[in-house]
């Protein structure tokens, strides 16, 4: 029950913030279910497209999903991620952790640093098609890599290489996160067994959650929201470093190995 709880506080997270839904979902599956890295990984892209098409609807409902944009970003992204989630399997599971650490802590940069309004120039600026589609395809090739949806990186592109409003940005990065999440999860399907049953039940659990939060965050102070998020990541990026030291630190490795001969 433990694990099917923060399931629902991935929908928060996703419902109030547009995003962080995939970055609380790996660790939750790997050091609170106790599942391989590369299974956790798979199944995050699964439950984040899943959770974040349903946040969709409220904000397409508010108008604050721009369609022409997404149509740019979204498919570049997709390939992208279908493309990460094969290379993927170059890599083994300790060394996609460590890169999921060190986006985390790049994540937290983001959300720490300073607000700038930038409505006004948004507003007058014309879409950036080749820089948005560049764009696309690089947090695509991420998010098939590590499992993350990219959504702090995406929202300030569609910001300020798009044009689009900060509502809309929001609105329309989770339907881009959701697309490109169903395809880095097919990109996984021929590569690992599924357990489907549990992820429906997670699935169903992170739904309730966004729902909640899509209702919540009139309520609740964005910035200190963020700020409090953030320091999660950088605690959680550090913690992930940790317990993959061995792989970062060759003499960690060899300490490791001698201590289990003798």
């Amino acid at each position: 029950m433990l694990g099917y709880f923060l399931a629902t506080l991935i929908g928060l997270s996703l419902g109030l913030l547009g995003g962080g839904g995939s970055i609380l979902t790996v660790p939750i599956l790997v050091y609170a279910m106790n599942m391989d890295a590369k299974l956790s990984i798979a199944l995050s892209l699964a439950i984040v497209a899943v959770t974040s098409l349903i946040g969709v609807w409220s904000h397409y409902k508010n108008g604050n999903v721009d369609l022409k944009v997404a149509a740019v970003f979204a498919p570049v992204a997709m390939i992208g991620t279908f493309l990460g989630a094969k290379l993927s399997s170059f890599m083994s599971g300790q060394v996609q952790l460590i890169l999921f650490a060190a986006i985390m802590l790049l994540a937290s940069f983001f959300m720490l640093r300073p607000k700038k309004e930038r409505a006004e120039d948004s507003q007058s600026k014309e879409m950036n098609i080749p820089l948005i589609a560049i764009e696309g395809l690089i947090v695509g090739v991420v998010t098939g890599l590590v499992g993350v949806g990219g959504g702090f990186l995406i929202v300030p592109a569609l910001a300020l290489l798009g044009g689009v409003e900060m509502k809309k940005a929001v609105g329309t990065s989770l339907l881009i996160i959701s697309l490109k999440s169903f395809s880095g999860f097919a990109g996984y399907a021929t590569m690992i067994d599924i357990p489907w049953a549990f992820l429906g039940k997670f699935i169903l659990f992170s739904g309730v959650g966004i729902i909640i939060g899509s209702g919540l965050v009139k309520h609740i102070s964005q910035d200190k929201l963020k700020k409090a998020f953030a320091v999660f990541l950088i605690v959680m990026g550090i913690f992930i470093l940790y317990k993959n030291r061995a792989q970062l630190i060759p003499s960690v490795q060899k300490t490791t190995q001698t201590g289990q001969t003798l």
